[in-house]
């Protein structure tokens, strides 16, 4: 497979996050909004044979296993729904002078695997009406059985009448208009503090960041092309010189991304959601390869995952172009309990710090006979 067809696969930002409305239902005499999504989530270990051009000799054995989706899909596009419940409110309520608000937080637990053969339906809630701070509450649930399009993607609206399971996502998303800041303050830039490695070539010459960033997997399926990865080009600057005898908290990973596709202006909380899908790529796994779990892995599941906007709402918005580099910079403070937790910071072009990510969740190798009788 060449590059090119599987540059072609790859969804713009827009078409893997595209909601269909659903009619709105009461709960307890609040208005609830639905929607349900209708592209299929990208799936990880789906674009290892891809990405690789290397067949997985395992694929038959995993075909008959679940897929599970990319977790950020559901956190994104959560996102998404409650801008566009925010907004369908506010041009409802006639008579009333509207404020421009943008996306401040997104706060999310993960409480049960998605899968990539059915649609997530959305429930959007207002939790507080307050105009220059209101806080929306997102269920995401789906249906018991996989699409009635065989395909399963394109999903039809009669998906949204299955049988629906469990609660697998919720959401707490809360907005602000932007502010004229008083004072400004943050720490040297990635861009300043690693000026030396991110100098040494141009971001496009360093290599494409994994389809599944485990050192096992990575080494036996290497990239040969940027696979299947919607909305961003993504790639991982080689940090193993400066985290060399370093203990965990002090290393740091470099991830460069820029839009796939241009993203309009006009909607600064699609860019904020971008920005919240890329970085949730490989966070969990890159702790696992340098705490020593890359070539011993056992499991990585998100349980929270919180984004925080720093700056004005329409700060947040990318430029479209080649030279359009953002920087994720991710370091890892704890690890326990079975649980890390990855922090990264978003790094516009110009070097601001325009966001932050938090995000704890399950790493664990495999279990040795008998450790799980006691405390790992």
């Amino acid at each position: 497979m060449s590059s090119n067809a599987a540059v072609d696969r790859r969804l713009t930002f827009q078409e893997t996050m595209s909601l269909a409305p659903l009619p709105d239902e009461t709960e307890n005499g609040k208005v609830v909004k639905r929607y349900m999504s209708q592209r299929k989530a990208w799936h990880p270990e789906g674009d290892v044979p891809i990405a690789s051009e290397t067949p997985d000799p395992e694929a038959s054995e995993k075909s008959q296993k679940r897929k599970v989706a990319y977790g950020a899909h559901v956190y994104s596009q959560a996102g998404m729904a409650a801008s566009r419940a925010l907004a369908e409110i506010q041009n409802s309520q006639a008579g009333t002078t509207r404020k421009k608000l943008g996306i401040h937080t997104v706060h999310g637990l993960f409480s049960e695997a998605g899968l990539i053969d059915r649609p997530f339906i959305y429930n959007v809630t207002t939790i507080a009406a307050n105009s220059a701070f209101p806080n929306l509450l997102v269920t995401a649930r789906q249906p018991l059985s996989p699409s009635t399009n065989l395909e399963g993607d394109h999903y039809p609206l009669a998906d949204a009448r299955l049988p629906l399971g469990p609660v697998c996502f919720s959401a707490l998303v809360s907005f602000r208009p932007s502010t004229v800041s008083q004072h400004v303050a943050q720490e040297l830039s990635a861009q300043t503090r690693f000026a030396e490695i991110l100098s040494s070539r141009p971001p496009s010459a360093w290599p494409l960041a994994p389809h599944v960033d485990i050192a096992q997997k990575v080494e036996a399926f290497p990239m040969r092309n940027p696979g299947t990865f919607p909305a961003v080009h993504m790639r991982k600057v080689d940090m193993t010189a400066f985290n060399e005898g370093k203990p965990l908290h002090e290393r740091r990973e470099l991830i460069l991304y820029r839009l796939l596709a241009p993203l309009p202006a006009e909607d600064p909380d699609a860019h904020i959601l971008a920005h919240a899908y890329e970085a949730d790529r490989n966070g969990l796994l890159m702790i696992g390869n340098h705490i020593g779990f890359g070539y011993d892995f056992g499991r990585a599941a998100t349980l929270s995952y919180s984004f925080v906007v720093h700056v004005n709402f329409e700060d947040a918005v990318m430029a479209y172009g080649e030279n359009e580099w953002w920087i994720q910079e991710a370091c890892f403070p704890r690890v326990e309990a079975g649980r890390a937790i990855i922090m990264s910071k978003i790094w516009s072009p110009s070097g601001v710090h325009v966001a932050t990510e938090y995000q704890d969740g399950i790493i664990q190798r495999r279990w040795k006979p008998g450790e799980r009788q006691g405390k790992l």
